[in-house]
């Protein structure tokens, strides 16, 4: 069992999730301190500045990985973490590209700079080497969500709502701790928009950054032509493993509807792609646990709810930490790195086999 931070910085933009764990990178894992903090305006604004282009301004690059500094930090001050304690930081960085059909992926931020400002060793660009293999780079954190759910009844659908939204469906006994793990049991893939096309929209029309409380989506009403039009898209139609860039999708189709009805509109997007996902499942789930910033909104969980048709909860609801856990599975996918474990899988990713990855930094 060794300490692991875990550092995330998701496509809604929000801010920084960082997490301590205490792992063996395997099937043991116990929950530590977190928090999250918020990206000030300026960081935002660059961050959407580089979006979509395959690289940053080193100003900008070197301005996240010390915004990333600080949360490592005020995580160690404010819960007397002793630093030497900490074995290695798992650092995401900041997607700005994402084109696994061309090879490519970018996550911004710099590793070798964290690793000397926090003084703790650092494992970064995780996605690299598996979009470099032929596999799409993401889904990452399905892994780390087998071995939380080894005590739960399959089959699970396990649905992160960030930017884009993503499921992993577990469907019996995966054993993370096996050299080379048979990934049977598990299935993994982004099913389309999460929060992404509706916190843009909602910023456009009332200079919010999210529809807090999903009160705009309450008072507006879906657009059925709307929805079919952004639901057919070819993307719905590819089988997985596949995965998506931040802006795939559009709010065009919305263009014409009032504030309301566009955010409404938007979450039925979310709800129905999210529906669509279970056709590719082998078999059905009984229960869906959601994670990540949309289970916030009581209307995407509502529309959620009407849309799959089984039990839907916050992950809280089996003692997880929805706000903490993208950031716990890049700690625990840092251990795997240094142990030469695989963190990408054929039925996760696509990969051609299982694959480790992440490059380390020595902070000395």
């Amino acid at each position: 069992m060794r300490t692991a931070i875990g550092l995330m910085s998701g496509t809604s933009m929000d801010g920084i999730d960082a997490a301590l764990i205490r792992s063996d990178g395997r099937s043991r894992v116990e929950f530590g301190p977190r928090l999250t903090i918020a990206y000030d305006d300026a960081i935002r604004r660059d961050l959407r500045a580089v979006l979509g282009k395959a690289a940053a301004p080193a100003a900008v690059v070197e301005a996240l990985t010390r915004a990333h500094a600080a949360a490592v930090e005020k995580l160690i001050a404010g819960h007397g973490i002793d630093r030497k304690s900490v074995h290695v930081i798992g650092f995401h960085g900041h997607t700005i590209w994402h084109r696994p059909e061309a090879g490519e992926t970018v996550q911004i931020g710099d590793g070798a700079l964290l690793a000397r400002l926090t003084g703790i060793d650092v494992v970064n660009d995780l996605r690299i080497a598996d979009v470099k293999a032929g596999g799409q780079g993401a889904p990452l954190v399905p892994v780390f969500h087998a071995a939380l759910a080894r005590a739960l009844e399959p089959p699970l659908a396990v649905l992160n709502i960030g930017g884009v939204a993503n499921v992993t469906w577990i469907g019996g006994a995966f054993d993370p701790a096996a050299a080379a793990p048979d990934d049977a049991a598990l299935l993994a893939f982004d099913t389309g928009p999460g929060n992404a096309l509706i916190d843009d929209w909602v910023l456009k029309h009332t200079g919010e950054r999210c529809d807090i409380d999903g009160r705009l989506a309450r008072t507006g009403r879906a657009d059925g032509k709307a929805v079919a039009a952004i639901l057919a898209d070819p993307y719905f139609a590819r089988r997985p493993p596949k995965s998506l860039d931040r802006d795939h999708f559009d709010a065009s189709p919305v263009k014409a509807l009032s504030a309301a009805d566009g955010t409404a509109t938007l979450v039925e997007v979310t709800a129905c792609a999210t529906a669509a996902a279970r056709d590719y499942f082998p078999q059905p789930a009984r229960r869906w646990l959601v994670t990540g910033g949309g289970r916030h909104n009581p209307a995407i969980m509502q529309a959620l709810k009407a849309a799959v048709g089984v039990p839907v909860d916050p992950v809280e609801a089996v003692g997880w930490d929805g706000d903490a856990l993208e950031a716990q599975a890049f700690a625990y996918l840092a251990l795997r790195t240094l142990d030469g474990l695989p963190i990408t899988f054929p039925r996760t990713t696509g990969a051609p086999r299982p694959l480790t990855g992440g490059t380390l930094h020595r902070a000395r």
